[in-house]
């Protein structure tokens, strides 16, 4: 059934603007993002089955461009569309790192990172980088390896850190397994990593391994 057929209360933008957005079930959120549907298939259809393939909006927010280009239906104009409310969400949760420590905020450090790794297919590492006062100046992606690892050099990490006047650093990768848990590598680098940084008095503040729906911190775990 299209939107256009369902009794006007019931259209998603009716039910809105009477109801206000809490009222709607997500695919019918999604539906008004997406606004027609395909062939045989109306729009509140298409959102159901997008968000059943990603998981929901969590999913869906942490989606790359090419994981969009996979799904039948989804033209220039709707890619363009998703892509742009996962930008705002992620500039969303950068704001509050921006403008404070990042400790005051640490699950807002693990969402902002999860929006950047999660569902990679490949092993990204990037880095946090912080101010003397641990608020946010930037967010960078410096390495991208395989399946299973990544090679990471400390030489362009100090570097990046100099470049940016960083005082502190928050190291990030994901585990495209989908397990959060730290392997031996990632503690050695950490430590690697930190013994360099701390040539120049920039501090490692934690390591971030973010899995499948799990961001796991080294400093919570003792590890730094």
């Amino acid at each position: 059934m299209s939107l256009k057929d369902l009794p006007a209360a019931l259209r998603p933008r009716e039910k809105l603007l009477a109801q206000g957005p809490a009222a709607l079930a997500d695919a019918e959120l999604l539906a008004l993002l997406l606004r027609t549907g395909l062939k045989g298939k109306g729009v509140l259809m298409l959102a159901d089955e997008l968000l059943g393939s990603f998981a929901g909006f969590g999913g869906l927010l942490q989606a790359q461009a090419e994981d969009f280009r996979r799904v039948k239906g989804l033209g220039p104009a709707k890619r363009a569309e998703l892509a742009a409310v996962m930008e705002m969400a992620r500039r969303a949760l950068r704001q509050p790192l921006e403008r404070g420590p990042v400790f005051d905020s640490p699950r807002t450090v693990k969402d902002y990172v999860s929006l950047h790794l999660a569902r990679r297919e490949k092993e990204v590492f990037g880095v946090l980088f912080l101010d003397s006062q641990h608020r946010l100046i930037e967010w960078r992606e410096l390495f991208t390896g395989t399946l299973t690892q990544t090679s990471v050099y400390p030489r362009e990490v100090l570097r990046q850190a100099m470049d940016l006047n960083a005082g502190a650093v928050i190291l990030a990768h994901n585990h495209p397994s989908g397990l959060a848990e730290p392997s031996k590598a990632d503690e050695f680098l950490t430590q690697s990593l930190k013994t360099a940084l701390q040539m120049v008095d920039v501090r490692v503040l934690d390591h971030l391994v973010v899995g499948a729906g799990e961001v796991v911190s080294f400093a919570e775990r003792g590890l730094l």
